[in-house]
């Protein structure tokens, strides 16, 4: 009988072993990686500077009655790079509702040499000085 015992001790062991090893803590997942930027900031400061700053200020903090402050717009942080995009190759009318300083946006800020690159550079750099 001891050995009879013996053998189911054993075998509880070794099966709460295999058990314990199978249901064991997990390997955490890899870290996601943090997405690269489209575009490049430090390209878009220069072409910022000759296109949109006019309006929205060398520092991008808006220039009164005509282009918002893009340090702190809801609108940029709420809108992809894509979004963005399409957004400035059309600008906003100052019969849209949603121009508040009743000053056209042209498209591409009125800069019509500008590629969807330039754009992306833009978009990195106001990314950059947004907080």
């Amino acid at each position: 009988m001891t050995k009879r015992l013996l053998l189911t001790l054993i075998s509880g062991l070794i099966l709460a072993a295999v058990t314990l090893t199978a249901c064991g803590p997990k390997a955490p997942p890899p870290p996601t990686p943090t997405p690269t930027p489209a575009g490049d900031a430090v390209a878009g400061q220069k072409n910022f500077a000759t296109t949109c700053a006019s309006c929205h200020g060398p520092d991008g903090k808006g220039m009164p009655n005509l282009g918002k402050d893009l340090t702190i717009s809801e609108f940029v942080s709420s809108k992809t790079d894509t979004e963005l995009v399409a957004f400035l190759l059309v600008g906003r009318p100052a019969s849209d509702p949603l121009n508040t300083v009743g000053v056209d946006m042209p498209p591409k800020g009125g800069n019509p040499v500008l590629t969807d690159k330039d754009l992306l550079d833009i978009i990195a750099y106001v990314r950059s000085i947004h907080q």
